[in-house]
């Protein structure tokens, strides 16, 4: 599976420059392959993008903005929604794409991950309360032990 990304080589946005190299330089950082496709110098390539991005994805003139972002011939998404996934950590599932081995997990469904939160939380909590215990100061008698170290030095 190869990822399209559709842009524009010479485009006079600067937004659009910037929003086109994050899209890329993630990407290059996850080591996805894609495949780059100007639609600034081909035709084929630009009517290609315009006619595969869902009508409800369009903006109301009706003509998409670089970049978008197809898996194959599967529609992913445009900047907005990559960046959404990419804040989500979701970026592999925007992009179809299994996670690479030796990822964290899968996505699992919203109730395992409900229990699975839980869970980590019971987790803290418990180390956390271990944690005040072995730290609390020892009482023996009423005062603690660094009280009597400094008792005794008095005592003549």
């Amino acid at each position: 599976m190869v990822i399209k990304v559709f842009l524009a080589s010479s485009s006079g946005s600067t937004a659009i420059k910037k929003k086109q190299q994050d899209v890329l330089g993630f990407l290059e950082a996850l080591k996805v392959d894609y495949a780059p496709l100007d639609i600034a110098c081909n035709e084929d390539n630009r009517m290609w993008m315009r006619e595969n991005v869902p009508v409800e994805k369009k903006p109301t003139n009706g003509i998409p903005l670089p970049p978008q972002i197809f898996n194959e011939e599967s529609y992913c998404g445009d900047y907005e929604t990559f960046f959404d996934a990419k804040e989500d950590n979701a970026v592999y599932a925007f992009l179809g794409l299994p996670p690479p081995p030796g990822s964290k997990k899968a996505p699992v469904k919203e109730e395992e991950a409900q229990e699975e939160a839980e869970d980590e939380e019971a987790k803290e909590e418990e180390e956390l309360r271990q944690l005040e215990e072995e730290e609390a100061p020892e009482v023996r008698g009423g005062r603690r032990r660094s009280d009597r170290g400094s008792r005794a030095g008095r005592r003549g």
